[in-house]
């Protein structure tokens, strides 16, 4: 008689997780959990390495059954083969909300299955569940009810730790922290989409398991290619190991449509489709937009129609004034940055920018000294009206009352500073003003009908900026929101703005008014 093979460790959870896990909603409502190749390859390569794993990594894109999975994975280790004499387990989220979701898929799984119900006691109000065979408790915790301190918890779950900013956290270390008590037993888990940039949390787990090589460390990664277009579905494929499984493929359909629609769109797609590492915080403008706009920028704007946005700063941090002329139908753009000289170095690094080598290469003037004396924007402004047709310069009041008095010592008269042939305009930061001067920058871009000429410091700003929506669909630049400087990109917007007043032979010839250059036109 054929003596029966056992079964591995890992081949132990996906039998538990096949034969008492029942889908608790959806269109497979009651149906039992049935693996996928992936998670069944994950589930293998973390519980039978011959090492041991310490730390597990598995990152897809949404809607491919994150939930579900780490819900079973709990099981096992509550009721299940996995479960651990009096052990403690954790599952940890940014939110109540998402704890909680994690919580409730298990005691649904837990209710549906009678072998389950009679091996686990459920406690909603304190989110836990109690294994009765071997007496393990497990608790949802978040971040917003500060409940990671506490206990030893043999296994920790982190469900979305990609949306961790930054390169630490202290909620997530309260748990890291607290699994010493189980040495060479201890795992964690982390279950989520990328994260935004290579500096955030998970980012450097990933890239740590991968430069490490550390064989206690398994990392499991799907993710589309960078530079991928958004209809490639070989990419969609690549990053959604379930679809056209449950993961529905008209989702991913309908959603890719509106992001080659919609620029605004497009990093949403790309981190929640295609688990790429982007912000998404509303970004507003791609890098496949801009980079369609770099075309040559005329020589000279002499003899143009000129208007401008400039970008007023604190004395020690980056202005920006950006200058827009048409010709021949595109809209060419001329910026100009200042920072102080002195700092410029250290500026470089704290920014991560090299403000030094566009200095060299005559992007960026540094003026010497610690600060940017408005005396130099006020003698810059003061040759641009000498020798350009200049009609138009929005500004933001900030600091305009310590520009002004420089204006005055240049030249520039009172009625041109304030009175009703004013060429310098007052220009609010809020939803009012700026969302239509957004709308009408997004227009011209769609509609390729700018050259900037690539310009570095521009680029890096506008790669930066990021809008804030308000409830009706306004939209505003915002600063808090964005990784980096965008002096330059509210600039250009103001400047947009201004160039919306152009009047050719005495009538109004807007661009905007053009069906070219509309959203509708775009898509």
């Amino acid at each position: 008689m054929a003596k029966k093979k056992l079964l591995s460790r890992g081949e132990r959870v996906i039998a538990f997780i096949e034969r008492y896990c029942l889908v608790p909603e959806g269109t497979l409502l009651g149906k039992p959990v049935k693996l996928l190749a992936f998670q069944r390859k994950f589930i293998l390569d973390v519980y039978d390495n011959p090492i041991g794993t310490s730390r597990a990594y598995l990152s897809i894109a949404r809607k491919n059954g994150k939930t579900g999975l780490i819900a079973c994975l709990l099981l096992a280790h509550i009721v299940g083969p996995e479960a651990y004499q009096n052990g403690r387990i954790v599952s940890g989220a940014r939110s109540r909300k998402q704890a909680a979701e994690v919580f409730n898929y298990a005691s649904k799984m837990i209710m549906m299955s009678p072998e389950l119900s009679r091996l686990a006691r459920i406690v909603p109000s304190s989110k836990t569940i109690v294994g009765l065979a071997k007496n393990v408790e497990y608790q949802a915790s978040s971040a917003e009810a500060k409940s990671a301190h506490g206990g030893s918890p043999i296994l920790a779950i982190l469900d979305e730790v990609g949306q961790i900013k930054g390169p630490t956290d202290d909620f997530v270390e309260a748990i890291e922290t607290s699994q010493g008590a189980y040495e060479g037993r201890a795992m964690l888990f982390a279950i989520s989409t990328q994260a935004a940039t290579d500096n955030d949390l998970f980012s450097r787990w990933i890239d740590d398991a991968a430069t490490s090589k550390d064989p206690r460390i398994v990392s499991h990664i799907y993710t589309a290619d960078p530079d991928c277009e958004l209809d490639d579905r070989e990419a969609w494929a690549a990053a959604n190991p379930a679809l056209g499984i449950f993961r529905s493929i008209k989702d991913v359909e309908d959603f890719s449509l509106l992001a080659s629609r919609m620029p605004t769109k497009e990093a949403s797609f790309r981190w929640l489709f295609l688990n790429q590492r982007i912000d998404a915080s509303a970004p507003f403008v791609t890098p496949a937009i801009w980079r369609a706009c770099d075309a040559s920028v005329v020589e000279s704007f002499e003899g143009l129609p000129v208007f401008g946005g400039l970008d007023l700063s604190e004395v020690s941090d980056l202005t920006a004034l950006v200058l827009m002329a048409p010709k021949d139908g595109i809209w060419h753009v001329k910026p100009t940055f200042w920072l102080p000289g002195d700092s410029l170095r250290e500026r470089a690094k704290a920014d991560r920018v090299p403000y030094d080598v566009w200095h060299g290469q005559g992007a960026l003037e540094a003026p010497p000294g610690p600060t940017v004396d408005y005396e130099f924007v006020a003698a810059h402004l003061r040759n641009l009206f000498d020798t350009l047709d200049v009609r138009k310069i929005a500004f933001d009041r900030w600091n305009w009352r310590h520009l002004k008095p420089w204006l005055q010592s240049v030249g520039f008269t009172e009625e041109q500073l304030d009175g009703d042939a004013a060429v310098f305009e007052p220009f609010g930061q809020g939803y009012s003003s700026m969302s239509p001067a957004l709308r009408d920058l997004e227009s011209i871009l769609l509609n390729k009908k700018m050259a900037h000429g690539g310009h570095p410091v521009l680029t890096m700003c506008m790669m930066n900026a990021t809008v804030r929506p308000d409830p009706s669909g306004n939209r505003k630049l915002d600063k808090q929101r964005s990784r980096g400087r965008i002096d330059g990109a509210v600039a250009l917007t103001m400047a947009t703005a201004m160039a919306g007043t152009y009047e050719d032979n005495g009538a109004s010839s807007s661009p905007w008014d053009d069906p070219e250059f509309s959203l509708a036109a775009a898509a």
